[in-house]
C-alpha cells in the first residue's frame, strides 16, 4: 500500500510521460503538481527507493513496470469516478475532477467493479480521456494532438480536453467545444489567439493556453 501522495506523483509522471515521453524532469513534475523543487526531489527519492521509478540524476525519471501499474490503477479509479459523477449524480463535467481526486485513493476493487458495471464498462471519461481497462495494460496511444499544432483552414474533431482547470471547462462547455465537436480553424493571431468555428457556425476565439488543453484529430482520421 502506497500513500496518496506517492500515487499522485506516479499518476502525474504517467501523464507527463504520455504527453512528452520519458524521461520526465523534476521541474515538469513540480509544475504539474504545483510543488516546490525540493519537495519533488524528496518524493522522487522515495519513489526510487520503492522501485516505482528509475531516476537518473540530471536527466529525469521514468516509471518502472510496478510504478506504471500503480499509476494506471489510480487513473482508472479517477476516470471511472468522473464518469459516475456526471452520468449518475448529475455533476457538470467541470465539477468532477476535484471530487475524483479526493476519492480515487480510497475505493475498493469491489466498488470499482460495481461502478464500471453500472456504467456498462465505459472506455472514455466525460472529458474524452481513455479509461484504463481492468487488466491495467498501458493505454494505447492515439493520433490526437494539441489544437495549437494545426493551421488556419484545418478541420478537426475534439478528442479530449484537460480536466484540470474548472474555469476552462466551464468556458469550453459554454462555447460548445466538447469531445466530438467538429471545428474549423479560421484564424491564428500572432499574439496567440486561435479562432475556431463550430459546425453550427459559431466562432470562438481561444487563448493559446486554452487551445493547448484541447486534443484534436483531423476530421478524416477521426471518422476513419
Amino acid at each position: 500500500m502506497f500513500s496518496d501522495t506517492m500515487e499522485d506523483y506516479l499518476k502525474a509522471i504517467y501523464v507527463l510521460q504520455t504527453e512528452g515521453g520519458p524521461p520526465v524532469s523534476t521541474s515538469e513534475i513540480a509544475e504539474y503538481l504545483e510543488k516546490t523543487p525540493p519537495t519533488v526531489t524528496s518524493m522522487v527519492s522515495s519513489l526510487a527507493e520503492n522501485d516505482l521509478i528509475d531516476h537518473e540524476k540530471y536527466k529525469g525519471v521514468e516509471l518502472t513496470a510496478e510504478g506504471e501499474t500503480v499509476a494506471l490503477e489510480v487513473i482508472r479509479h479517477h476516470r471511472l469516478l468522473e464518469t459516475y459523477l456526471t452520468e449518475q449524480l448529475d455533476y457538470d463535467w467541470h465539477e468532477v475532477h476535484e471530487e475524483a481526486d479526493a476519492l480515487e485513493h480510497h475505493i475498493s476493487e469491489e466498488f470499482e467493479r460495481r461502478v464500471a458495471e453500472a456504467l456498462d464498462n465505459p472506455t472514455v471519461d466525460p472529458h474524452g480521456d481513455p479509461i484504463p481497462g481492468v487488466d491495467l495494460d498501458p493505454i494505447e496511444g492515439d493520433d490526437a494532438v494539441r489544437l495549437t499544432e494545426f493551421e488556419t483552414g484545418d478541420h478537426v474533431v475534439v478528442s479530449r480536453v484537460s480536466d484540470r482547470d474548472e474555469e476552462e471547462l466551464t468556458y469550453l462547455e459554454a462555447a460548445g467545444i466538447t469531445p466530438g465537436t467538429e471545428l474549423e480553424l479560421t484564424d491564428i493571431a500572432p499574439f496567440g489567439m486561435i479562432t475556431v468555428e463550430t459546425a453550427s457556425g459559431d466562432e470562438q476565439s481561444l487563448p493559446e493556453s486554452v487551445a493547448r488543453s484541447i486534443r484534436v484529430e483531423p476530421v478524416d482520421e477521426a471518422v476513419a
